[in-house]
C-alpha cells in the first residue's frame, strides 16, 4: 500500500508536536498532543511514514508505530537541525523533520529490538560501575598523597594501598585509616557488581551465534561483541566495510578542497562504544604478549616496525571494523588470512 503522508514528530516527555505534510512536501495539518492523545491519534490516522528524532524514547516510538501499521524512519538531531527555520520551537523542529526526512540523500536510523536496547543497558550499566569504581580509587588515592604516599594509577593497585593502611607502626591518623577503609568497602562491593555484569555479559554473548562468530577474530571478546549486537544497526545497511569502520569514526577526518585532499585525525563521529572497545582489542596484540601471535612479514608486522604503536592501533581496528562487516554480512567464522589462502 503506497502511504502518501509524511507526519514529523517532535517527541517529548508529555507533549507531542506533529506536522503532516504529502511526499510532495505540500502542508496537511498541525497538531500538539499530549502522551496519550498522540498514541490514541496515530492509531486513528491511515497507514503513514512517520519520522521521528533519533531521541530518548524514539525506538519505543518506532516500535509502537510499526505495531500500528505506519512505516518509521528515525534522522539523527544533527540532521534536522540545518532545515530549522529562524526561530526553534516545537512546531519549527516537527516541520524540520518532515523536511530533512524528505531529502533523497538522507541518512537515517535503524530503530532497535527491545532485546538490543536491554543489552545496551546492561552494557552502560557495567560501564558506569567501572567509573564510578575508578573515582573512588582515585578520591582513595588522594588521600593517601595526601600523606606522602604516591600510589600508581590502576584498580590492581588497591592491595599495594591495603598494605599501607594496615602497615604496623605508620603515622596515619585513626581518622584517616577509618575513612580510607569505608573507600576500601565501597571499592569492593563496586568490584562485586562489575563482576557479576560481566559475567551475564559473557554468558549473551555465549547465547547468540553472532556473538559466538565475533569473538573468533583476535582482537574481540564478549564485551565487544555484545556492544557491536547492542550498537550496531543491520551490516546490510552498510555497502562495504569502509562504511561501517567510517560509521565507527575509524577514518580520517578530511579538510579537503579545491581538489586538495588533506586527512587528519581519525573522525571520532560514530559509535563511540565500539570504536573504544576495538581500540582497546588492538592494543592488546600489540603488548608483549600478543606481538607473539603476530605472523612474521605480515602487513601488522611490517606496520609495528616502521610506525607508532598508536597508529598502529588505530589501523588495526579499522581492520577489525571491515572483519566484523564481512563475517556477519557472509555467516562465517574468522579464518586466519595465511589459512584462507591455503585453503
Amino acid at each position: 500500500m503506497t502511504k502518501d503522508t509524511m507526519i514529523g514528530v517532535d517527541l517529548a516527555k508529555n507533549v507531542f508536536q506533529l506536522h503532516a505534510a504529502s511526499m510532495t512536501g505540500q502542508p496537511k495539518f498541525r497538531k500538539k498532543l499530549s502522551r496519550q492523545g498522540f498514541a490514541k491519534f496515530m492509531a486513528e490516522q491511515p497507514p503513514a511514514v512517520v519520522v521521528m528524532e533519533a531521541c530518548g524514547s524514539a525506538h519505543y516510538w518506532a516500535r509502537e508505530m510499526v505495531r500500528l501499521g505506519h512505516e518509521v524512519k528515525l534522522i539523527a538531531a544533527q540532521y534536522v537541525k540545518p532545515f530549522v527555520k529562524r526561530q526553534k520551537n516545537d512546531a519549527a523542529d516537527a516541520e524540520a523533520i518532515v523536511v530533512a526526512a524528505q531529502r533523497p540523500e538522507m541518512r537515517f536510523v535503524e530503530p532497535k529490538s527491545a532485546e538490543q536496547q536491554s543489552r545496551a543497558i546492561l552494557f552502560r550499566a557495567r560501564e558506569r560501575l567501572v567509573h564510578q569504581r575508578t573515582e573512588l580509587v582515585n578520591a582513595l588515592r588522594a588521600c593517601l598523597y595526601e600523606y606522602g604516599h604516591a600510589v600508581p594509577q590502576g584498580v590492581h593497585h588497591i592491595k599495594r594501598i591495603a598494605e599501607i593502611l594496615d602497615a604496623p607502626g605508620s603515622d596515619l591518623p585513626d581518622l584517616m585509616r577509618e575513612e580510607c577503609a569505608e573507600l576500601l568497602e565501597q571499592i569492593a562491593e563496586q568490584t562485586a557488581r562489575i563482576d557479576t555484569r560481566t559475567a551475564k555479559i559473557k554468558a549473551l554473548a555465549a547465547q547468540t551465534d553472532t556473538a559466538r562468530r565475533l569473538q573468533t577474530i583476535p582482537g574481540v571478546g564478549p564485551l565487544t561483541a555484545l556492544a557491536v549486537e547492542a550498537f550496531a544497526p543491520p551490516m546490510e545497511s552498510f555497502k562495504c566495510g569502509r562504511d561501517f569502520a567510517a560509521w565507527l569514526g575509524l577514518v580520517p577526518r578530511q579538510f579537503s578542497s579545491g581538489g586538495k585532499e588533506r586527512l587528519g585525525r581519525i573522525s571520532k563521529a560514530g559509535q563511540s562504544d565500539i570504536r573504544r572497545l576495538l581500540i582497546i582489542g588492538a592494543m592488546s596484540r600489540l603488548n608483549w604478549l600478543g606481538r607473539k601471535s603476530i605472523p612474521e612479514a605480515s602487513w601488522l608486522a611490517r606496520m609495528v616496525a616502521r610506525k607508532p604503536r598508536m597508529l598502529v592501533a588505530i589501523a588495526l581496528a579499522n581492520k577489525m571494523a571491515r572483519t566484523i562487516w564481512a563475517l556477519l554480512t557472509k555467516d562465517e567464522d574468522y579464518r586466519v588470512p595465511a589459512q584462507a589462502v591455503a585453503a
